[in-house]
């Protein structure tokens, strides 16, 4: 069986990570970016997983992946791999927004819910409190 870790790579230059900058970051790892999103500060991800190996491109703020084997907190220009099938849960444990570049392998969106999909894009596009590039 294939071993299957979460990765973080932390920003690596002295200079403020930009959005193009993340992006291009991003590419560097062989993903394809298909959505920017802000979520607010208290912000919190019921437990879920990604049917494809996703990546998370921090733009602003501080965000924490609570997965089973613990947390992992990234922040602005960090990169984030998860890969498809581990599930997690996501909360911003500060009044600040958080936003980030998304993206899979395939440039696809796919997601198995193991609860009630609360802080999921669908359920936020259906509140009206959605704030990314996917409409």
């Amino acid at each position: 069986m294939e071993n299957k870790k979460v990765k973080v790579y932390k920003w690596p230059y002295k200079e403020i990570p930009t959005e193009e900058k993340v992006k291009k970051e991003m590419e560097k790892y062989g993903f394809k970016v298909y959505d920017l999103q802000t979520v607010p500060g208290w912000f919190e991800r019921s437990r879920h997983s990604h049917d494809y190996d996703e990546i998370r491109g921090a733009v602003e703020g501080v965000i924490t992946f609570h997965f089973d084997d613990g947390p992992v907190t990234i922040e602005a220009g960090d990169i984030l791999i998860i890969p498809g099938g581990i599930p997690h849960e996501v909360k911003v444990h500060n009044p600040n927004p958080f936003k980030a570049f998304k993206g899979s392998i395939t440039g696809e969106r796919k997601v198995t819910e193991y609860e009630n999909g609360k802080g999921s894009m669908e359920e936020l596009k259906q509140k009206g409190q959605y704030e990314g590039l996917i409409q």
